[in-house]
C-alpha cells in the first residue's frame, strides 16, 4: 500500500482509540490501548509507541504524514491537555509534543469533543451544516460548537465545555471542584450516580437490584431494553437535564442539529426523545421546532478518529 496516511488519536479517560486513515476518510487500521492502568504518562506513552511503531513500519513510515489527537481538555493553540478531570493523569501534560517525538512525526492536539465535531462536520450526520453543536456522552460530558462553519476555540482554546456547565444549582460535586456539572447527571458516570442513588433511596423492582458488582451505563441500558422501569426513568431524567441545560445553549449559536455521540448515546430513542422533549419545552419560542436532535451517523470511536485525523490533512 502506498497512499498517505493520517493517524487518528481519540483519547479518553477509559480507553485509547486509534486509526490510519487515509485522504478519502477510509479507516485502514485501528485499534485501541488502555488510558487507564498507567502509573504515570510516560508509561502510557512507551505502550502507545510500542503499539503503533510496528504498524507504522508496516504500512511505510514514508506514508505516514502526521498524528492527530483528540484528548478531554486538549488545547489546539499550545498541544497540551490542560486540567483534565476524567484522566489519570492530572495538570498539564505536553501531549502532541509526547506522541509527535514517540512516532517522528508532526503531532496536532484538539479537545476530544472538538475532533468528533470536525469528524462528523467532514464525513458524518453534520455534512453540509454550518451551526451544530456535538456532544459526547462517554465517561465525562464533552462537546464541540460549530458557528457559521467553524469550529469555536475561544481565545485560548479552551471553548465549549458544555460539561462543566452548571446543570443542578449546588448539587453533586463534579471532579473539576464545582457543584451540579451537567457530566455528574448526563454522562455514563452520571446515570450510574442516579441510578446508585435511586436504589438507594427507593424500593422499586428492577433488574438492577440484582447486578452482580459495580453498576454500569451498559448495564442500564440492557435491562432498559428489556422494558426495566426504573431504568427507563433514568434516561427520562437524563435526557430531561440534557434537554433543560441544551435549550440555553440554543440560545447562543443557534444550532441547526445538536448531534449525540459516545456511549450513552447508543441508548437511541430511549434517551434522544426524552432530550427533545424537555428541549422543545425549555426553548424560547424563537428557536421552537428549528434544532433537529440527531445521533452520530459515525461508529462509535470513528467520528472522533476521522475528525483528529482531519486535523493533518
Amino acid at each position: 500500500m502506498n497512499e498517505q496516511l493520517a493517524l487518528g488519536i481519540d483519547m479518553g479517560g477509559t480507553n485509547t482509540a486509534y486509526g490510519f486513515v487515509n485522504k478519502r476518510g477510509e479507516i485502514v487500521r485501528k485499534g485501541s490501548v488502555p488510558t487507564k492502568g498507567h502509573d504515570s504518562v510516560e508509561a502510557f506513552i512507551d505502550e502507545l509507541k510500542n503499539t503503533l511503531v510496528p504498524i507504522v513500519a508496516e504500512l511505510g513510515k514514508d506514508n505516514l504524514i502526521g498524528a492527530g489527537i483528540g484528548a478531554p481538555n486538549g488545547n489546539i493553540y499550545t498541544g497540551e491537555i490542560v486540567f483534565a478531570p476524567n484522566m489519570p493523569w492530572k495538570g498539564i501534560i505536553p501531549m502532541a509534543k509526547l506522541v509527535g517525538e514517540a512516532l517522528g512525526v508532526k503531532a496536532i492536539l484538539t479537545n476530544d469533543a472538538n475532533a468528533a465535531g470536525i469528524g462528523e462536520m467532514m464525513y458524518g450526520a453534520a455534512k453540509g451544516m454550518k451551526d451544530f453543536i456535538l456532544v459526547t456522552l462517554g465517561t465525562g460530558l464533552g462537546s464541540g460548537f460549530v458557528a457559521n462553519g467553524q469550529m469555536i476555540y475561544g481565545h485560548d482554546g479552551l471553548a465549549g465545555e458544555l460539561g462543566h456547565v452548571i446543570a443542578v444549582r449546588d448539587g453533586r460535586k463534579c471532579n473539576c471542584g464545582r457543584l451540579g456539572c451537567l457530566e455528574r447527571y448526563a454522562s455514563a458516570t452520571g446515570i450510574v450516580i442516579t441510578a446508585e442513588e435511586w436504589l438507594a433511596q427507593r424500593d422499586d423492582r428492577s433488574i438492577l437490584r440484582l447486578h452482580p458488582g459495580k453498576l454500569t451505563a451498559k448495564a442500564i441500558q440492557d435491562a432498559a431494553r428489556k422494558g426495566d422501569t426504573l431504568a427507563l426513568e433514568l434516561y427520562e431524567y437524563t435526557g430531561k437535564i440534557l434537554g433543560q441545560t441544551l435549550a440555553d445553549m440554543v440560545a447562543v449559536t443557534s444550532p441547526q442539529a445538536i448531534i449525540f455521540f459516545g456511549g450513552l448515546a447508543n441508548a437511541g430513542d430511549m434517551l434522544l426523545q426524552p432530550i427533545k422533549k424537555y428541549l422543545e419545552d425549555n426553548l424560547l419560542n424563537i428557536y421552537k421546532d428549528k434544532v433537529q436532535v440527531l445521533q452520530s451517523a459515525l461508529p462509535d470511536a470513528d467520528a472522533a478518529i476521522l475528525g483528529a485525523s482531519a486535523l493533518v490533512w
